[in-house]
């Protein structure tokens, strides 16, 4: 199960009813690089795939690629404003390691594959 926050909810509605393209969706993912193995994906998209998971979150439509449902089980994505600025946050309790900039992720079981290069 995937959590977002009434703040995040909030914020994805808003930017989505900023886009042009009818009913587009949130879709997230993980693949392999960043610092620590994995990295997010985070983007609004419109067409779905057929290995795709179709969640329903505080009725904001969420699409999940099934080879990342693994990685983001249980994942939290927050919205929190910081004075003139703000930014998306996301706690998943199956990193075991994370990079300095959080959007990199490594498991227990699971190291990816690290791309230094991008930190």
């Amino acid at each position: 199960m995937i959590n977002i926050t009434d703040a995040a909810i909030a914020k994805i509605q808003e930017m989505l009813a900023q886009e042009e393209i009818p009913n587009m969706f949130l879709r997230l993912g993980v693949q392999a690089g960043g610092c620590s193995g994995f990295q997010y994906g985070m983007g609004f998209d419109d067409e779905q795939h057929f290995n795709d998971k179709v969640f329903d979150v505080k009725g904001l439509k969420v699409v999940v690629e099934e080879d990342s449902i693994k990685y983001l089980n249980g994942l939290i994505i927050d919205f929190k404003e910081s004075g003139m600025s703000g930014g998306f946050t996301i706690d998943n309790p199956n990193a075991s390691a994370t990079c300095g900039c959080g959007s990199s992720f490594r498991t227990a079981t699971d190291a990816g594959t690290p791309a230094p290069e991008q930190c």
